[in-house]
């Protein structure tokens, strides 16, 4: 039996955050706004993405002059050697960035399958950059990913600045609609468990 075990399992579902208009307010998000989220994990490795995604931001804004990022640098990249362009807000964490995720038009994540998986069940359009040779995220997550039409791959080594840009462009003029992703992960778990008992 396949099923995804994600933070969805235990109850983080996005129908348990409600509305998507009523969690962006809990947020702060303004009703009129567009908010991009980059995050890239907790080490030190996504520092080369940010950089470029960065670099493909004035692109990016100048088409799209409303649209907000908000850069969570994580607890191994400091905000200040970003040299973060204006219109980018850099934090070093966010609490509740799930929710964030949840709520956000745009996400640029590094390719971990929790945060793709939950982006896939909240429906948020997003590009993911999985590491090379990193098996899970270039195959397992890639292809849980196919399979609910979520998210869409990027590769780092082609992925110039204006190709992240167009990306980005592209995803917000089209955003997919992905497979709805259970969220009875928990019960399921327990049925099997039962059942070896």
């Amino acid at each position: 039996k396949h099923f995804d075990f994600c933070g969805y399992v235990l109850g983080q579902h996005p129908q348990a955050f409600g509305e998507r208009d009523a969690l962006r307010a809990s947020l702060g998000y303004r009703a009129d706004e567009q908010v991009c989220i980059v995050t890239v994990g907790g080490s030190g490795v996504g520092n080369h993405l940010i950089r470029r995604i960065l670099d493909a931001w004035p692109t990016v804004r100048s088409r799209m002059p409303a649209l907000r990022m908000v850069l969570v640098a994580g607890p191994r990249i400091d905000p200040a050697s970003l040299g973060a362009p204006a219109g980018v807000e850099v934090r070093a964490f966010v609490p509740d960035l799930d929710r964030h995720l949840a709520a956000c038009a745009l996400a640029l994540v590094q390719g971990g399958l929790t945060t793709c998986m939950e982006l896939a069940a909240a429906g948020t359009p997003f590009l993911y950059f999985p590491l090379r040779n990193h098996f899970e995220q270039n195959v397992h997550v890639a292809h849980r990913l196919t399979r609910y039409g979520a998210g869409r791959r990027m590769d780092y080594a082609t992925a110039t600045p204006d190709r992240i840009a167009e990306a980005m462009l592209d995803i917000m003029r089209a955003p997919p609609k992905p497979h709805p992703v259970e969220a009875d992960g928990a019960a399921r778990a327990a049925r099997m468990l039962v059942d070896l008992l």
